[in-house]
């Protein structure tokens, strides 16, 4: 093992054991080691994520909203129509008016997700002044969709990365823990006033094609940072389940977790028999076959079905076996 490496291990592990370096075998060294890589690796994947981000924002922003005076919703859509009307430069407005959403974020959620966010949003500054983007298009409706989708594509993998190109969402959390609004209404709501505020001082088409522009934009941040496939938990609570589970594992190809419960209330009256709950995770394409295998097994069985943003390890993003 690299001297290097070793030595940042021997600290890494000084600090997580109250014991000397002496004392530690291979497999402390090994786990060490191992921690270092993951922490490396998720590194590394944040900045590409971040730089991904960055030039699709750029990108959208330079090819397509810019050269055709269009705007977007949340603290982008604030500088891009200050600099319309003042005349500022875009870079530097972008930077000014997001830093007290990162100070307010710092706050939320401490330095990293600070730091990063700088770092990014900085980074889309660069991009913007020195990275010759070519105008892609001057239709209109070309521009509000394409230039939302480039723009909300950066913003979802800049999230993705840990760090943030547009600090509405970290208002919105703020003002929902003070208010007891959702996100969801506080976001729409400061949108609203941005739009309100480009057809007065641009005009009612321009606001109308922002608009568009934005729900594009939230759209794509939507698919990107949730992924395109939706998966599916589902719960079932049967007497027969044994033999769903087998039905899941072997027939489906997909893993299962056993819960023990007890039933309640029912029919039976207060039945508090010990039961055995079946949960696993499927994609949207598979709810209608499951449901008929489970059917044939137990017609009676209660299911609970639920959406799920993503998943990490298991089996479910692995084809499932062929029979």
């Amino acid at each position: 093992m690299n001297p290097i490496f070793q030595q940042i291990i021997l600290n890494n592990a000084r600090r997580s054991k109250s014991k000397n370096a002496d004392s530690l075998n291979n497999y402390d060294l090994a786990k060490e080691f191992y921690k270092l890589k993951i922490t490396f690796m998720h590194t590394l994947k944040g900045i590409l994520l971040i730089s991904i981000g960055v030039l699709s924002a750029g990108f959208g922003l330079e090819s397509f909203l810019l050269p055709n005076s269009f705007i977007d919703g949340g603290v982008t859509g604030i500088s891009l129509l200050t600099s319309e009307v003042t005349g500022w430069p875009l870079p530097l407005l972008i930077v000014l008016i997001n830093l007290p959403f990162i100070v307010l974020g710092y706050r939320q959620m401490g330095s990293v997700f600070a730091i990063k966010s700088i770092l990014a949003i900085a980074g889309l500054a660069l991009a913007i002044t020195f990275v010759n983007y070519p105008v892609i298009t001057s239709d209109k409706l070309l521009v509000s969709v394409f230039g939302g989708f480039f723009l909300g594509a950066g913003i979802g993998f800049a999230v993705r990365g840990g760090a943030v190109l547009d600090g509405t969402e970290v208002l919105a959390i703020y003002l929902t823990k003070k208010t007891g609004m959702t996100m969801g209404d506080i976001i729409l709501i400061f949108n609203i006033l941005i739009f309100s505020v480009a057809a007065y001082l641009l005009s009612i088409e321009v606001a109308l094609y922002s608009i568009l522009t934005y729900m594009s934009a939230a759209k794509t941040v939507d698919f990107v940072v949730e992924g395109v496939e939706e998966y599916i938990g589902v719960t079932v609570i049967s007497t027969h389940s044994e033999e769903i589970r087998l039905m899941i594992t072997e027939k489906m190809g997909r893993g299962v977790t056993i819960y023990s419960g007890k039933r309640g209330y029912g029919k039976r009256g207060d039945n508090l028999n010990d039961i055995d709950v079946v949960y696993s995770v499927i994609t949207r394409l598979e709810i209608g076959k499951i449901q008929a295998e489970i059917e044939k097994i137990d017609p009676n069985a209660f299911i609970v079905m639920n959406s799920v943003k993503d998943t990490k390890g298991g089996m479910i993003k692995k084809r499932p076996l062929n029979h």
